[in-house]
């Protein structure tokens, strides 16, 4: 049973002027064929996952451009694909609960609809779709840039582990922009691991050189070094930062990371 739409624009915070535009944004195609062999007159989600698809790479990519001027296009690149990834998009989509409120036929409703990826996803850009057409361009930028650009790594809870980005992979990110700068390469070290042995917790610091450095924790050692690598490669992409050490600091083939990173 799907939940009352309003509830889904408190989520939003957004109030649509036109509700017909958000119930066409929820409408799966599996429920629309259904409606149309009794006769009724019923539009899927399609065209504005379509729309919502694109209005959503334009906003990413103005965003970036604007908050990192003086970045190359391969690392701008990199940062949309990771944002606009169908990884992140389904952690927005489930912060959301998206899935909770789709318009599904039966046959969808029956094998798990609600939670499937794929439907979430096109759930979320469609709705991106339907705020833009209800509000303009200004009323989804604001959308995008709390609910996309700021949201942290998607967490499968029921897994229990961490989805990392479709595409981007920060470590071997920072690792090229490093050396397209003169930088050192990235040394990564694990500077503290707490809690039982079945369920530790680890904090993994990266330098590049002697000014910049990060931490970030993580379930693993693998995702802790992601994560910093992250925090450190915005941090560069912000700044103008070449400063390289003497060739002599530099291990000629040795990425520094530190074993099981």
């Amino acid at each position: 049973m799907r939940a009352e739409p309003a509830e889904l624009e408190l989520r939003l915070n957004y109030r649509f002027k036109d509700p017909e535009l958000l119930r066409r944004a929820l409408m799966h195609s599996s429920l629309a064929n259904e409606l149309r062999t009794t006769g009724a007159v019923a539009t899927d989600n399609e065209q504005m996952e379509f729309l919502g698809d694109s209005v959503l790479g334009f906003l990413v990519a103005d965003a970036l451009v604007r908050r990192s001027p003086g970045a190359r296009e391969g690392e701008l690149s990199r940062q949309k694909a990771h944002l606009v990834s169908a990884a992140h998009l389904h952690g927005v989509a489930r912060r959301l609960e998206v899935g909770r409120f789709l318009e599904l036929g039966r046959s969808e409703e029956m094998s798990g609809g609600r939670a499937k990826k794929t439907l979430l996803v096109d759930g979320l850009e469609a709705i991106i779709a339907a705020i833009f057409l209800d509000g303009g361009i200004e009323a989804v930028r604001e959308f995008v840039a709390i609910h996309v650009l700021e949201a942290p790594y998607a967490e499968d809870e029921e897994a229990g582990t961490d989805i990392q980005p479709a595409i981007t992979n920060f470590k071997s990110a920072l690792q090229e922009l490093a050396q397209s700068r003169s930088l050192p390469q990235p040394r990564y070290s694990v500077v503290r691991e707490k809690g039982p042995e079945h369920s530790k917790t680890f904090t993994v610091e990266v330098r590049v050189g002697k000014g910049c450095n990060g931490q970030a924790e993580g379930r693993t050692k693998k995702i802790a070094a992601q994560r910093a690598a992250r925090t450190v490669y915005e941090r560069l992409l912000s700044s103008e930062v070449n400063e390289p050490e003497p060739a002599a600091a530099q291990p000629s083939a040795d990425t520094g990371a530190a074993p099981g990173l």
